[in-house]
């Protein structure tokens, strides 16, 4: 019994060790390419902007939607992008992240004209590699939080795409478990490029901006 406790407890750290090693090959082959500051990101003329939920499980505001919304806008409104892929999850007629971005643009003074929505981004590799192979985009600046941009950018680069991100906060101290379920989404995401070659779940006919 005792024997495999030990044997368990080997296989936990080991498997510990082999998920933060992978998550410090995606932040450390990305954090180049990571923007804070409006001044100094290099300007892109598509953005895809990843989707998530405009209110949190409480009913409330979610700062994270709020943030993206307004990046994107204060980006398209200097003129450092021209225009925007709203990228996300469609899953019923009461959930519709892209339409919910797209009013949210709107509201802050984005022109419909300038945004494409993406209804079947249903995870992050699913945007990024259908902003390529659907919608034609070899360049990209991809507009998120800091924490999510690391994997988000590790897509892309696999993808071969000429891709920055633009940090929607400037690496916000995060919950406990969404910093966990991240650490986790890495590790996944490096198994599903170089283990399974996962495809997005819908590709469709390529649309042009």
């Amino acid at each position: 019994m005792i024997r495999l406790m030990k044997i368990v407890g080997l296989v936990i750290v080991l498997t510990g060790v082999l998920i933060l090693g992978l998550n410090f090959w995606i932040v450390s082959s990305t954090q180049d390419q990571i923007y804070y500051n409006l001044n100094d990101v290099p300007p892109k003329r598509v953005a895809l902007l990843l989707g998530t939920s405009k209110r949190t499980v409480a009913g409330g505001t979610n700062k994270y939607f709020k943030e993206r919304m307004e990046a994107a806008a204060g980006l398209y409104h200097r003129g450092v992008i021209e225009h925007i892929i709203v990228s996300g999850d469609n899953r019923t007629v009461y959930y519709n992240e892209p339409r919910d971005m797209l009013n949210a643009l709107k509201e802050l003074g984005v022109p419909e004209g300038a945004i494409t929505l993406d209804y079947a981004g249903f995870r992050t590799l699913d945007s990024v590699v259908r902003a390529k192979e659907v919608f034609g985009q070899t360049e990209l600046m991809i507009i998120t939080q800091d924490f999510h941009c690391y994997r988000a950018l590790f897509i892309a680069n696999f993808h071969e795409l000429d891709a920055v991100a633009y940090a929607a906060d400037n690496k916000d101290q995060l919950p406990t478990m969404l910093a966990l379920r991240e650490i986790l989404a890495r590790g996944k995401a490096i198994v599903d490029l170089y283990v399974f070659n996962q495809e997005p779940k819908f590709l469709g006919d390529k649309e042009n901006l």
